[in-house]
């Protein structure tokens, strides 16, 4: 039985449809009824397509209107006390506030999803005793098929996984949590059982991070006990973005399937099959499309990785399907208008579930059936391994000399006191992270002059506006450090990869980050080689408009990398070395033209993390070499700053030190200062800014809120060394938003400052 599967699939719309319809709603301008007519529409327009393309298992339960870990928190009433909610379903209205906040509740916290660039809504438990509000899974199956007779295969968040994720509860009473879900979940699958549901996808990402012995304890008995609740319900077990932790354990569990990733598991599955063999009686679902980045596949040798996987799992009880979900790619390639040599070597959602289609075909008939395919695929991209753009030997030569061990030249005692003598910053300065708004009329500027409506003067003169407006306002808000407010970029990777050699941007090729919030990550096909300056123009003409410092900003190596989908045909850390060599120059060039703040961004550092412990040195040793490869030539009076967020920072404070950056701010207002503790045991001597406010809110703090922040901080930090600034860039909020919480910040700043200074009298 070679049957063909899918384990997500994206949730935009080809041209975003759903977040438009999202923040139409929003904004109020359509009704809650009007946005779950269009969001219906999008979600059978997308089963539909799966269908067509011949999957046989299709996800239902994938759809969510935020967050899928949201969905699971809300449908077992987990809703925040702060929240009015009084039971039963939780309103639509409700389900955004969680994710969005309100002006008296902030949002719940953010975080990254496992290692990849999409975010979840954590989901707070211990207020409320569980208790099953809906059963999304069965409504999801009926209404695919009652529009469109697909047999659907529901999709739900494993019970380990999601309180693994979530807070509110203690560690060492992680077995009876999970009690208390069970029998909700347990519910679930009766009533899907009952409906004649045949197949489910319980996934437990979980299961390929550094589960303890008694997890696995755990996770036996989650599984015996939903076995015994639904007996004829098919469970797929699904795991994905790396190997599971223990084999032999996940092979016995009582489920009809497990799901295994075979493109991010560095091999081990396909060695833990041929070493244990895997059970008769059960389906091997195998994940060898990469689900999560955009190249097509190389079909030759998938065929051969198949030969394998059937040899050792000696049946055809074998499922074909992507890596994981795909929800981290685009929808399709069709419509873009790039180089045909790139073109023809990409694969979206689309084109993915293509060539899952075609495989099935070639193990169920041949492979002379798919011999076609197999051919075209390997053709695509041999040509472009070949191509110009891969092989710039000038670029190959200047990294074979670059230092293999960049370092300040001055320690950070010596650049602190020639920096404040340069810079004559009071105790407390206060800054921003870089952007601020992104008007109507700034992206509508843009959009005209993309399509060629404004010349490059006009448009320059615009954005030369806004940058004055700015800085104006900034003097009027008494900020300490200013920025230019990056009104000419789109994306913080994308401007940057418009700039430099080796990118490769799309029309279409969104992807959901949080929320409604999408981003267009570039497409790294070559090697990446500095072409001219990219920023230093807008931020000279800043910094010509005061007397106060201007940041320069770029974003940082392996931010750029984890961005961007990435070529595969060298290594991941041979691409940052290009990028940070890049960044390098950009820096140099910044400080040639008498910008002496230059900040390099890296939110992603920690995103990227592997989630086994044991593969964390080699990529944080490439983290920091690249970010000193790229920030480490300049003199001490330069001050090099960077931000990172949505992060468990405590897994890395010994690499951030290690960056020997001279500031570093960091989002910590939605875990509410819980990263702050982590200074009590680490001492940190270099400046450090902790967001003291959420910019993800539409809310302005009171100044009580932020004061509170900024003492709470105060009680492990040096206030020498504290910086206050909003957690995070200001490009999402409107300009409104911005100044009152601004002006709250810098009011607070100032009294914290004046506090300090009479206790120091």
């Amino acid at each position: 039985m070679y049957k063909s599967s899918n384990l997500g699939y994206p949730r935009i719309g080809e041209k975003r449809e759903w977040k438009r319809a999202l923040e139409r709603y929003w904004k109020g301008d359509c009704s809650e009824e009007e946005l779950l007519q269009e969001t219906k529409n999008l979600r059978l327009k997308n089963l539909q397509k799966q269908k067509l393309q011949g999957i046989d298992l299709i996800p239902v339960g994938d759809f969510s209107f935020y967050d899928h870990v949201l969905d699971t928190a809300t449908m077992f009433g987990q809703v925040p006390s702060r929240f009015a909610y009084n039971g039963g379903k939780v309103p639509l209205q409700t389900y955004f506030q969680i994710a969005r906040g309100n002006t008296t509740a902030v949002a719940a916290a953010m975080k990254k999803w496992f290692n990849t660039n999409y975010h979840y809504i954590v989901p707070e438990l211990g207020e409320r005793k569980p208790t099953l509000t809906e059963n999304r899974p069965l409504f999801f199956y009926r209404e695919a098929k009652e529009a469109l007779g697909i047999e659907g295969k529901p999709v739900l968040l494993g019970p380990l996984t999601f309180i693994k994720l979530a807070k509110g509860y203690e560690e060492d009473k992680l077995e009876e949590t999970v009690a208390s879900y069970l029998p909700l979940y347990a519910q679930i699958l009766k009533e899907l059982e009952a409906e004649g549901v045949k197949w489910i996808q319980i996934d437990e990402p979980y299961l390929v991070t550094d589960v303890t012995p008694r997890e696995w304890q755990i996770t036996q008995q989650i599984y015996h006990t939903l076995q015994e609740a639904a007996p004829k319900l098919k469970v797929i077990l699904q795991t994905y973005f790396d190997a599971v932790t223990d084999y032999e354990t996940i092979i016995s569990l009582p489920v009809a399937g497990i799901g295994l990733d075979f493109v991010h598991d560095d091999g081990q599955h396909l060695a833990s099959i041929q070493q244990y063999g895997f059970p008769e009686d059960k389906i091997l679902a195998a994940g060898i499309i990469d689900g999560r980045n955009v190249w097509r596949t190389n079909l030759e040798e998938k065929w051969g990785l198949l030969a394998k996987i059937q040899k050792a799992v000696g049946s055809e009880n074998i499922i074909i399907q992507p890596s994981s979900s795909l929800l981290h790619v685009p929808v399709t390639v069709k419509e873009e208008q790039i180089d045909p040599i790139v073109k023809v070597a990409l694969s979206f959602a689309d084109e993915k579930l293509q060539e899952i289609s075609t495989l099935t075909e070639g193990v169920r008939k041949g492979k002379a059936a798919i011999q076609a395919q197999i051919d075209q695929s390997v053709e695509a991209i041999s040509k472009l391994n070949a191509s110009s753009a891969r092989n710039n030997q000038i670029l190959h030569e200047e990294l074979n000399r670059a230092s293999d061990k960049p370092e300040r030249s001055e320690n950070v005692t010596i650049r602190q006191q020639a920096q404040q003598g340069a810079f004559s910053l009071p105790i407390l300065p206060t800054t921003t992270i870089g952007s601020f708004p992104q008007t109507k009329e700034v992206r509508k500027e843009r959009l005209r002059w993309r399509k060629g409506e404004i010349t490059n003067e006009e448009y320059e003169t615009f954005i030369q506006a806004e940058i004055k407006k700015w800085i104006e306002i900034q003097e009027d808000l008494g900020l300490d450090v200013f920025v230019h407010g990056e009104f000419e970029r789109t994306d913080m990777v994308e401007y940057f990869g418009e700039k430099l050699a080796g990118f490769q941007f799309t029309t279409y090729g969104w992807v959901q980050s949080y929320g409604s919030r999408c981003v267009k990550p570039p497409i790294i096909y070559g090697d990446v080689a500095y072409v001219k300056p990219m920023t230093v123009k807008e931020t000279v003409y800043a910094q010509s408009l005061t007397t106060k410092p201007v940041k320069g900003m770029l974003t940082g190596p392996i931010t750029i990398l984890n961005w961007s989908f990435v070529r595969d045909d060298i290594s991941r850390a041979e691409v940052a070395k290009q990028i940070a060599f890049s960044l390098k120059k950009e820096v140099e060039e910044l400080e040639r033209n008498d910008i002496r703040m230059i900040q390099v961004d890296e939110p992603a550092i920690r995103e990227g993390l592997p989630l086994k412990k044991e593969r964390w040195k080699p990529y944080l040793d490439t983290a920091v070499y690249s970010f000193k490869l790229a920030t480490t030539s300049v003199e001490k009076e330069t001050q090099i700053h960077t931000h990172m967020c949505y992060s468990n920072f405590e897994d890395i404070i010994d690499a951030i030190d290690a960056l020997d950056v001279d500031v570093i701010s960091i989002e910590t207002s939605r875990s509410h200062g819980e990263f702050i503790q982590t200074f009590a045991k680490k001492t940190y001597d270099k400046g450090i800014g902790l967001g003291v406010y959420d910019i993800h809110s539409p809310r302005v703090p009171t100044k009580e809120e932020i004061t509170q922040n900024i003492e709470h901080a105060l009680g492990v930090l040096d206030p020498h060394l504290f910086w206050i600034n909003p957690d995070c860039g200001l490009k999402t909020r409107n300009e409104e938003e911005t100044i009152g919480a601004l002006e709250v910040m810098v009011e607070a700043a100032k009294e914290t400052r004046e506090k300090l200074v009479v206790k120091n009298l």
